[in-house]
């Protein structure tokens, strides 16, 4: 009887994977955020970074440009369109801003409550905003048209005016009517923010403020304010962004007229490369920067604050 001797133990010690598991998942979400970064790197940073370049040079569309410093930056603190550029721009942001605060919070104060038709009313002030900016803005310049417009039209049936008024033709009145009409397209997306925020409050907060006896005042000084002022910022933030890069209200309105009453930077920067002066474009728009990184930097300083 032949006896069976047992096949020798392996001395090969098992293969361990290259990578472990934290490893692999790293490397899978590198993998995944990798076309993100690159289309980013594409369309917003490559160009963001090449606009800060042609500012400091004298290129023109079609030309190479050369190296010049500050010179474009000393050129437009020294030209009178840019200074009226600024002015304007201070002007609208202030203007829409304001009345979007006021009103916006005013409505969405007004939305939150229990009122007949709510729901209809909240759904019918979201139309300023769904619709098409070319389509709001050209609506209000033929609303203000002197000849024609609805508004001149009702000035002249009740007697408030006795002849024509040119809302966009008027040095005195292109801003305010840039103004409101801004205003009109945009204060929905304050509404609906708010509406919002203040749908989170706690209602024990405003019961606990009314049995101390805290008035309507009182409780929206002390318990609505507080609670939104968050959302308030932020909204405040985007918003003046937003205002201050528009390019539709003032285009389709009064293209920066009559005689630079409404000339905004976007405005500016566009006639600078409609005359092929790509370096002075670029200078208008980046000198933008450091107004935003500076609002920026106080909301975020305001939001970290309790």
């Amino acid at each position: 009887m032949v006896e069976q001797v047992a096949p020798p133990l392996s001395t090969t010690k098992p293969k361990r994977n290259r990578f472990s598991m934290s490893q692999r998942d790293k490397m899978l979400g590198y993998f995944l955020v990798a076309p993100v970064v690159i289309c980013l790197s594409i369309l917003v940073i490559y160009p963001f970074f090449f606009a800060i370049w042609i500012s400091f040079t004298d290129r023109m569309i079609g030309q190479g440009g050369n190296f010049v410093g500050l010179a474009n930056y000393r050129y437009l603190i020294n030209w009178i369109d840019f200074q009226a550029t600024v002015r304007n721009t201070i002007v609208l942001v202030t203007g829409v801003q304001s009345l979007k605060l006021v009103l916006g919070l005013s409505i969405a104060l007004l939305l939150n409550q229990e009122i007949r038709g709510r729901r209809l009313w909240r759904s019918l002030i979201l139309i300023p905003w769904a619709m098409p900016g070319f389509v709001a803005f050209i609506t209000w310049k033929l609303l203000l048209v002197p000849q024609g417009g609805a508004l001149n039209y009702i000035l002249l049936q009740t007697g408030l005016a006795d002849t024509y008024v040119d809302f966009l033709g008027t040095k005195a009145l292109a801003m305010p009517s840039v103004i409101t009409a801004s205003f009109w397209r945009g204060f929905p997306f304050w509404v609906i923010s708010f509406l919002a925020a203040l749908q989170n409050v706690p209602q024990e907060l405003y019961e606990a403020a009314a049995i101390d006896g805290a008035g309507p005042w009182q409780r929206f000084r002390h318990v609505t304010v507080p609670n939104i002022r968050h959302v308030v910022l932020v909204v405040v933030l985007l918003s003046t962004i937003w205002t201050t890069n528009s390019f539709e209200a003032v285009w389709l309105m009064t293209q920066g007229g009559p005689s630079n009453a409404t000339m905004t930077f976007p405005v500016l920067a566009y006639f600078g490369l409609q005359n092929l002066r790509i370096a002075e474009a670029a200078s208008v728009s980046v000198s933008m920067l450091p107004i935003f990184g500076f609002l920026a930097f106080i909301v975020a300083k305001l939001l970290q604050e309790d």
